[in-house]
């Protein structure tokens, strides 16, 4: 069977089965389809004719449809999952280059009315201390944030209307951005928030927010509502669909993902992929970035009760896949994994990661009591933003604070087309370089800021374009003079 039978196959499943352009959550995350898939993609888990004909037509950097990538997902011959690695490589360096991005999480309130039986937030939890921030408390945390040498932040809540409204969520983005303090401000903001309606993301989206990211959990709609017996985030089509409410109120830079762990990690993976497609069918754009974290320790929940729970092998192997499978797309891992499996998916297609990262509500400005936990989950690497930072650059990463396409409303499909073309590294590489130069220059440890002069030195040369390289060399003299804030 060749790739054209596949994309044959596939479009009789369109007529027949499911509709990527449905807004219907059950009609563009089909169950059937993705069973199909999975079994098709089972049965030719060794046909060397087929994936080689699929890594081959990957190398367009132009993506690959569900089902070619859960072939690849499924391949079990050595010498091409050694060739689907490389091919990822390239893919990330085309598109990323050495660049990763730096972000932490902010966690604004713990109080959740939501029953879910994977996240220690769950409302029937009396074990967990639950928090909010006020006003000042969070000024004080992004003080905090800022003297580490973070620009960008992702704002997390639980779902509670009456200590979570909307206008709580709406004057914390306020308050983040109006705090300067030295050379440090929050540049960027993304927001994880539960599903809402078209009015609250239009008012997101006044707001100013960078990516508006939400979860699926799983797609698998069965495992889903077991999961979530009570609460609004009990209704699976209301949650699946909230990405086209979003890009309806003009948020065109969205973030998805599943918690690998809580359903067998080939339908979810499927259906990831099929939610990237039903968006760019639908809005012309798919995801900004995805999320591929896996269960983990928190509170009262256990990983070991969680059946589906993946190895490092398959977690390095869906990164793998899915930067073949969706090029364009950022990637993301937190904190969650540790420093050895965070450095092995570096590699292979993971384009940002958290730094210090704190995961209870609070924890910046100043750690939480030993006595108290407030923590959504346990973090496996506890390093410091100057430590993550200086071993990137060990390894050879620039890691960037960089935020100026969302300021420069370079987002959606103004941002995919840059990418497309190839002209993003006249961007992403300056900013990137003069971001860590302001890391440097204001909050690196002597070792860190040695390492980082001498990635700067070699990778400025490494500018495509003539004239964007001069500029960037002359805004980086003016960075050591003590000037900030240039951009592309």
């Amino acid at each position: 069977m060749s790739v054209a039978s596949i994309e044959r196959e596939q479009e009789n499943a369109v007529t027949s089965r499911y509709d990527r352009a449905s807004r219907i959550a059950t009609e563009f995350i089909n169950d059937q389809e993705i069973l199909d898939t999975i079994a098709f993609a089972q049965s030719n888990r060794n046909n060397r004719e087929l994936i080689s004909s699929i890594l081959e037509r990957a190398q367009d950097c132009k993506g690959l449809t569900h089902r070619e990538a859960a072939v690849l997902l499924e391949c079990g011959l050595d010498d091409q999952n050694e060739k689907m690695k490389l091919l990822a490589k390239e893919i990330k360096q085309k598109f990323y280059g050495n660049r990763i991005v730096m972000f932490a999480p902010l966690y604004l309130s713990n109080y959740c009315v939501n029953g879910c039986l994977y996240c220690p937030y769950h409302h029937s939890n009396t074990t967990i201390v639950r928090k909010k921030l006020s006003q000042e408390d969070i000024a004080r945390e992004v003080i905090a944030l800022q003297d580490m040498g973070h620009k960008r932040l992702a704002l997390e809540a639980g779902e509670d209307p009456v200590n979570n409204p909307i206008e709580y969520i709406l004057e914390s983005i306020r308050t983040i951005y109006s705090i300067k303090h030295k050379n440090g401000a929050i540049r960027r903001v993304n927001v994880n928030i539960a599903a809402t309606t078209v009015e609250d993301y239009r008012k997101l989206k006044d707001a100013g927010i960078g990516t508006y990211i939400l979860f699926q959990e799983t797609y698998h709609k069965q495992t889903y509502e077991r999961l979530h017996p009570t609460g609004p985030k009990n209704d699976y089509a209301y949650h699946t669909e909230a990405m086209d409410r979003a890009m309806e109120a003009g948020i065109d830079d969205v973030g998805i993902g599943v918690l690998f762990g809580l359903n067998t990690y080939r339908y979810d993976f499927v259906g990831m992929l099929m939610h990237a497609e039903h968006l760019e069918a639908v809005w012309g754009v798919g995801p900004h970035t995805i999320s591929v974290p896996r269960i983990c320790p928190a509170d009262d929940v256990r990983p070991g009760d969680f059946s589906n729970a993946i190895s490092d092998d398959v977690f390095a192997k869906i990164v793998t896949v899915l930067r073949i499978a969706v090029p364009y797309t950022g990637m993301i891992v937190s904190t969650r994994e540790s420093k050895k499996t965070r450095e092995r998916v570096l590699e292979l297609g993971v384009s940002q990661i958290s730094g210090g990262s704190r995961t209870t509500v609070g924890g910046y400005a100043e750690p939480e009591p030993a006595d108290e936990n407030s923590a959504q989950f346990d973090i496996s690497d506890t390093r410091t933003l100057d430590e993550i930072v200086n071993w990137l650059l060990s390894l050879g990463y620039i890691p960037s604070f960089c935020t100026a396409c969302y300021r420069e409303g370079r987002t959606g499909d103004r941002f995919m087309n840059l990418v497309k073309s190839g002209q993003i590294a006249n961007c992403c590489q300056p900013n990137a370089l003069m971001t860590l130069k302001e890391y440097l220059e204001d909050y690196a440890s002597p070792e860190t800021r040695a390492k980082g002069e001498a990635v700067i030195a070699k990778e400025v040369l490494r500018i495509p374009k003539e004239k964007v390289r001069t500029l960037a060399m002359k805004y980086l003299s003016e960075l050591s003079a003590g000037k900030r804030d240039f951009r592309f």
